[in-house]
C-alpha cells in the first residue's frame, strides 16, 4: 500500500507541471519549484528502480499473484519515470555544470520530456490509486 500512496504523491507533484504549462509565467513558477521537485524525483527515481529489482526478484509471485506482480512492477516503473523527469533539472545542476555541451543536451532533452510529465503524472495518479486497492485486494504473505 505504501508503494501506492508515494506513486500518487509523487504524481500529485508531477501534475502541476502541466498545468502551469498552460500560463505565461509558467517558467518563473516552475523554477521556483524546481529544487523541491529535483530532490524529490531523485529520491523516488531511485525508489522506482529498487521496486523493479525488487519485482524482478520476486518472480515467483506470478504463480501465486500475478496481477500483483504486474501491478508492482508498472507502479514502480511509472515511478522511477516520473522521478528522473521530476529529477531531471537537479541532476543537470549537480553533475553536468561542468560540462557545457552535456549541459545543453540535457536542456534539450528536458524540454522534450516535459510535456509527457503531465501525462504520465495522470497515469501515475490512476496506477498509483490501483496499487492501493491492488494491495487489499493480492496482498502476498
Amino acid at each position: 500500500m505504501i508503494w501506492g500512496i508515494a506513486l500518487v504523491l509523487l504524481s500529485i507533484v508531477a501534475v502541476p507541471s502541466l498545468l502551469l504549462s498552460k500560463k505565461p509565467n509558467a517558467k518563473e513558477l516552475l523554477e521556483k519549484v524546481e529544487p523541491y521537485q529535483g530532490w524529490i524525483g531523485i529520491i523516488f527515481c531511485f525508489w522506482g528502480v529498487w521496486g523493479v529489482i525488487t519485482a524482478i526478484l520476486n518472480l515467483g509471485w506470478l504463480s501465486t499473484s500475478p496481477i500483483w506482480w504486474a501491478t508492482f512492477l508498472i507502479g514502480n516503473v511509472v515511478s522511477a519515470g516520473l522521478g528522473f523527469m521530476l529529477g531531471s533539472g537537479l541532476i543537470n545542476k549537480l553533475f553536468l555544470s561542468n560540462s557545457e555541451a552535456a549541459r545543453i543536451k540535457a536542456e534539450e532533452l528536458r524540454a522534450k520530456i516535459a510535456p509527457k510529465q503531465g501525462r504520465l503524472g495522470i497515469v501515475g495518479i490512476a496506477v498509483g490509486s490501483w496499487m492501493i486497492v491492488a494491495s487489499f485486494l493480492y496482498s502476498v504473505v
